[in-house]
């Protein structure tokens, strides 16, 4: 009886440990990954703050900022950026924010003979945020006007860089894909950021935002749990994206291009592609309110394709279940064609409907392309912008000799290769996929596809790389520390595995940090960009406006030396450097033709700088 009485009382505990040790390894796991995640989510913030500290420093060693007097920072905004920066200024003198905002869309002092909707026509949202923003805070008394703009920027600058960190890092699954990813970012800053060329940029307040929203996309592709988390962010970003730059949509065009090919090549779930879709109608619809009806959105690429999908998806077909695999193979090019004919009928429509004008965009592909040459001024004046030209060879040789082009291409081809094999699959059979294979990740095809058709475009336009560079270096990053992309090239090439850290430490990890004694050493040099030509032209004009002009003037010159004109003395000019409307361009057009022989600018005492 005792002897079977401890069988049992042994089998009792035998269960009750069983029933322990699962729940306390299920405790364990949690509490490590909890730690996993904190770390990797302080590393993300340090990265960020630090990056902001040091574009500050390098902006003040680079133009002396904080020894100079207003006028003097004013005109250290390059390229004709310092136009928004002198809304900020007028929205600040204002006597309330509402009165400033009230101006601002009723502008009559700004483009000669016309009154503006300044918002609508420069996208001047961050401005009207900022200087809400400085004022709520109470900031008047502790921090200058241009050093909270400044602090603005670069803290969006510091959100790119954590935003490229948890990408990275949530598709490799380490963190140290994440500081890789920074890394080469930071070193690489001349061809993945504009800061240096211009704080006020729309695109240096817009690109933080976009990586935002890829970040959130690549959660939401890649995740089961907490997508709904990820799609708000997603949709949030996307709204933002839209709302801060006039050239936005047309980049959220590429990247839903990519997904409905995946989508049609059956590589992210069609569910989760049809939510995104979704998210930009919402998003631009919003944006389309909040710019004013702008009509320049009506016949957007990316509204044309959201309307051409509804009977592109109606019809679709059930590609992958049904036929051989040249039937597949047909019925797959068959919805991609009824996809982007829709995609044109819709644009044909909107643009004969509309009554804003006509696109140039199309023009300038053309002319790109040297499918037609045109003497059109618009074309050709654009044509010569340096962001819309085509690229150096320099570029690349930078990218090579940071390491980072030649892992791209490694990545790239790897993960090319993994999803061209897993589209044959589906497209020959109807077995399952096998798990372990780079390419057949939803997020992993989603990036591999953007990064290739951002490529594309940065061949064509120079302007297109900062986009696309900061991309590469987040999905260089990935591959580099990803172990199924080892895998799966061990499983091509037969050899066994080893572990990523080790490789990463012995290949990818000694190259960015050579590169970090010449990045801190820029902090160390005694820089002075000043322009003695600019500053004794604005004194001239300020002197003039004030003293000796009796009649209204209007300076007419270069859109880029117009918009310093503007900041640094307030006058009416007679076109600014805005290369995205059509009404200014043309009027640029007519300042080069001589304002003597235009009808426009009979009747306006004008002053041309050439």
């Amino acid at each position: 009886m005792l002897s079977s009485d401890s069988k049992e009382l042994k089998m009792e505990r035998q269960k009750t440990n069983e029933k322990i040790k699962p729940s306390e390894e299920r405790q364990t796991s949690l509490l490590q990954s909890g730690l996993r995640m904190m770390f990797g989510a302080m590393a993300a913030v340090a990265c960020g703050m630090l990056y902001a500290g040091y574009l500050s420093g390098f902006h003040d060693r680079k133009f002396w900022f904080s020894s100079r007097q207003d006028l003097e920072r004013e005109a250290s905004f390059p390229g004709g950026s310092g136009l928004y920066y002198h809304y900020y200024k007028r929205l600040l003198a204002a006597p309330s924010f509402s009165s400033g905002f009230y101006q601002l869309t009723a502008d009559n002092g700004t483009v000669s003979g016309r009154t503006i909707n300044a918002v609508e026509r420069l996208f001047l949202y961050p401005e009207l945020i900022t200087s809400f923003l400085y004022r709520v805070t109470g900031s008047q008394n502790r921090v200058e006007p241009v050093s909270f703009y400044l602090g603005s920027v670069f803290g969006l600058q510091a959100v790119c860089v954590s935003a490229l960190f948890v990408c990275s890092w949530a598709l490799s699954g380490t963190c140290v894909a994440g500081m890789l990813a920074v890394s080469w970012f930071v070193i690489n800053r001349q061809d993945a950021s504009r800061v240096e060329q211009g704080v006020p940029l729309r695109e240096n307040w817009a690109l933080p935002f976009f990586s935002c929203q890829v970040a959130a996309l690549t959660g939401f592709l890649s995740r089961s749990t907490g997508s709904m988390f990820c799609y708000l962010i997603l949709s949030a970003c996307s709204f933002s994206f839209l709302l801060l730059w006039e050239l936005g949509h047309y980049f959220l065009f590429v990247q839903s291009v990519c997904l409905v090919l995946l989508d049609s090549l059956g590589l992210v779930p069609p569910r989760k592609a049809a939510d995104v879709y979704r998210a930009y109608l919402g998003s631009l619809v919003l944006v389309y309110l909040a710019q004013f009806q702008n009509a320049s959105l009506l016949g957007s690429p990316l509204l044309s394709l959201l309307i051409g999908l509804v009977p592109a998806r109606y019809f679709q077909v059930e590609l992958m279940k049904m036929g051989c695999l040249g039937a597949r193979v047909m019925k797959l090019l068959l919805h991609i064609q009824l996809v982007f004919s829709c995609v044109f009928t819709c644009s044909f429509l909107m643009k004969v409907s509309s009554a804003h004008g006509a696109d140039f965009t199309l023009q300038l592909l053309e002319a790109k392309l040297g499918l037609n040459s045109t003497a059109d001024f618009v074309t050709n004046f654009l044509l010569c912008q340096e962001a819309l030209r085509a690229p150096g060879q320099d570029l690349f040789l930078r990218l090579t000799q940071t390491s980072l082009l030649p892992f791209y291409v490694l990545v790239l081809t790897v993960c090319l290769l993994s999803a061209l094999q897993a589209v044959f699959r589906r497209l020959s059979s109807s077995l399952r996929l096998e798990d372990g294979r780079i390419g057949e990740q939803p997020a992993v095809a989603y990036h591999l596809l953007h990064t290739l058709l951002l490529g594309i475009l940065t061949l064509l336009f120079d302007g297109v790389k900062y986009l696309w560079t900061p991309y590469v270096c987040m999905f260089t990053a990935f591959g580099v520390c990803s172990p199924d992309l080892w895998m799966t090239l061990f499983k091509w090439l037969r050899l066994k595995s080893v572990h990523p850290v080790v490789l990463v430490i012995s290949t990818a990890g000694c190259f960015p940090l050579q590169f970090y004694p010449r990045v801190l050493a820029e902090l160390a040099d005694l820089q002075e960009i000043y322009d003695p030509d600019l500053m004794e032209l604005i004194a001239w004009i300020r002197c003039f406006l004030w003293t000796l002009c009796t009649a209204p003037a209007v300076f007419a010159g270069s859109p880029v030396l117009l918009g310093t004109i503007k900041l640094c003395s307030g006058s009416v000019v007679t076109s600014l450097p805005v290369y995205s409307d059509l009404d200014l361009l043309r009027r640029t057009e007519d300042v080069s033709n001589g304002p003597e022989f235009t009808e426009s600018f009979r009747r306006e005492n004008v002053f041309i700088f050439k």
